[in-house]
């Protein structure tokens, strides 16, 4: 990092002129261990998982929406599609905790470690060893992902009522009040708003789940598809390769993450912050500062992948600009100016 900081400074330009690009180039070069950061191949994984929450009446849109949806990302006519389309990203769409069990496709990568959450307001969300298992799941494709050649990483999710989920994680983890960290998530209305942050308030209550175990977080009040993001975010970490975060849902997988590890937290990258409120917290939390605020907050992995394109801009420029020496420029007598 130190080695990119310099060679920043050598570019034709008033030094920190060009902001977060600089930043990021340098963060990545942490990350990959080079001066000279490079992105080769870029890999979306868009996890998608039901929730039993729903029963409460927490989402304007019904649950069959989930399985709908993962057939329009198989069909590859969603904005994550298009988005990845866009930025030359593989997506890795992923049954991880789908209630319909439906034949997909073959491109939906099929790992159901259960057909959806139970009412997290009634009970916990999944066992332990669901929880481990779908956290798990996320490190082994992640890991094949690498393997094959990716060495960076966004997370994306899909799942009905997931924002309540995100929610009650995000209150657990970070202390902060669930009247605060709860939004509309799907669009709901000031009514169902109230109700909503009741039946999260009562499903922290009824679990008391230990905000130093994450684990014991996502299987409290957690979703399948979150722990199975909590381990991409994981294994991606281990293995050296940045993640880039998406919005509150896998925010919320972040801070998952970072229970299980702290370590995780210097190869995530936050991409934007959704206009979820929990999301600001969560980052928070985290330190972690987003590169973008565009008011998104439609989840897919739609955001992450934008945040790859800036990633993408901020090696080139540090790999291919030209310094003041090679230009013939001459050098400002003065920090920041030309």
């Amino acid at each position: 990092m130190d080695a990119a900081r310099a060679a920043q400074d050598l570019l034709t330009k008033p030094k920190g002129s060009l902001g977060v690009l600089e930043d990021l180039s340098i963060h990545l070069a942490g990350i990959y261990r080079t001066p000279r950061p490079m992105i080769r191949k870029k890999v979306v994984f868009t996890m998608a998982g039901d929730h039993g929450v729903t029963q409460e009446g927490v989402s304007a849109y019904p649950s069959d929406v989930t399985s709908q949806m993962v057939l329009n990302f198989a069909n590859g006519g969603a904005a994550i599609n298009v988005l990845a389309r866009h930025a030359g990203a593989e997506v890795r769409i992923v049954d991880i905790g789908v209630a319909s069990g439906m034949d997909w496709p073959p491109v939906i990568v099929r790992r159901n470690v259960a057909r959806g959450t139970k009412n997290m307001a009634t009970e916990p969300a999944m066992s332990r060893g669901e929880a481990e298992r779908a956290v798990a799941t996320g490190i082994e494709l992640v890991y094949e992902s690498i393997d094959a050649g990716a060495n960076a990483v966004a997370v994306g999710d899909m799942g009905i009522g997931n924002t309540s989920a995100a929610s009650a994680i995000t209150a657990a983890i970070t202390g902060r009040p669930v009247s605060t960290v709860t939004g509309r998530g799907t669009g709901v209305d000031d009514k169902m708003l109230e109700a909503k942050v009741r039946v999260i308030e009562k499903a922290l209550k009824l679990n008391s789940p230990d905000p130093s175990d994450g684990l014991d977080v996502l299987s409290k009040v957690g979703g399948l598809e979150i722990a199975g993001l909590t381990g991409v975010i994981l294994g991606a970490a281990s293995r050296g390769v940045p993640v880039f975060l998406d919005g509150f849902v896998t925010g919320s997988a972040a801070l998952a993450a970072h229970s299980i590890s702290q370590n995780s937290r210097e190869y995530m990258i936050a991409s934007h912050v959704s206009v979820e409120p929990g999301h600001r917290f969560a980052l928070e939390h985290l330190g972690l500062t987003p590169i973008l605020d565009m008011r998104m907050r439609l989840g897919e992995g739609t955001g992450a992948t934008i945040g790859f394109l800036i990633a993408e801009a901020a090696c080139k420029i540090l790999n291919e600009m030209a310094t003041f020496e090679g230009a013939g420029v001459s050098r400002s007598s003065k920090e920041g100016e030309e």
